[in-house]
């Protein structure tokens, strides 16, 4: 025979007045009060979040805003459109040059030739009567690349080749010729000239003593009455630029791939000294 359990009389009742979870049926969802119908929809209207920037983007930006740092004592060599002259120029006149040779730094064109360089006369004096030499003095304060960039700079000149005797000393000072051996030949040969002049009037040494007192006097004064060379700087005379600082170059204006071209602008004709001051 097959056991039958007995549930006890307690049980039963319990069982009676609980209802069976399975006998209750889902009801309809409760409708969303407005506030939470508002903080769904504010959920839901959130931003999305920002797209990554486009790949390379950040490295184009860094390299626009990267600088190139031309040093110091960096040599930019030019040639002269316009003459100097300390016989007729004065502190503020425009000098005008043009870069001849390119401007290399790490291996990259900085600065191609056929490039221009503006400045400004800031001391013209010319040679004294009795002592003192002609000098000229610049400033080069504007570089402008073939491709219109501006550039500004400070630098002086050096090394200049005129064509003549001028010379540039530490200072970016350009001086005239020195006029010493002209002021002792022309002592020399108004004397000799004096001497010759009375010999053949007086028929004596003694005349021609005297000449040669008379035309070493006349020689003194012709010197002392009349100034040194001007210092000259023809077209085309070359020179250097040579930058007091160091100027920051936009790198990603710097992207030359031809080293360029400069004017054909011939060099000055070279320039004997002068012969000496006879007056007669």
């Amino acid at each position: 025979m097959r056991a039958v359990k007995l549930i006890p009389a307690a049980g039963l009742i319990w069982m009676a007045l609980v209802p069976s979870t399975r006998a209750q049926q889902p009801g309809p969802m409760p409708t969303p009060t407005p506030a939470e119908s508002t903080g769904a929809h504010q959920k839901d209207a959130e931003p999305a979040p920002a797209k990554p920037a486009a790949p390379g983007a950040e490295g184009a930006k860094a390299e626009s805003d990267a600088k190139l740092a031309l040093p110091a004592g960096t040599h930019i060599p030019l040639v002269l459109h316009n003459a100097i002259s300390t016989r007729s120029t004065k502190p503020g006149d425009p000098v005008y040059f043009e870069t001849i040779y390119p401007v290399i730094l790490n291996g990259k064109i900085v600065v191609p030739a056929g490039s221009w360089v503006n400045g400004t006369v800031t001391e013209a004096k010319r040679a004294g009567r009795v002592k003192g030499r002609a000098e000229v003095m610049m400033r080069l304060t504007t570089l402008i690349l073939p491709n219109a960039y501006v550039i500004s700079l400070v630098a002086g000149p050096s090394n200049a080749g005129t064509g003549g005797n001028e010379t540039t000393d530490r200072e970016g000072r350009i001086k005239g010729d020195s006029d010493k051996a002209r002021d002792a030949g022309t002592v020399i040969d108004t004397t000799m000239a004096g001497a010759g002049i009375g010999a053949i009037a007086a028929q004596s040494a003694r005349g021609a003593g005297i000449g040669a007192g008379v035309g070493a006097a006349v020689g003194l004064a012709t010197v002392l009455l009349s100034r040194g060379p001007d210092a000259d700087l023809p077209r085309g005379t070359t020179l250097d630029a040579v930058l007091d600082h160091t100027i920051m170059l936009d790198a990603g204006k710097i992207n030359f791939t031809s080293p360029g071209q400069a004017s054909a602008l011939p060099g000055p004709p070279s320039r004997e000294q002068r012969g000496s001051r006879i007056p007669f």
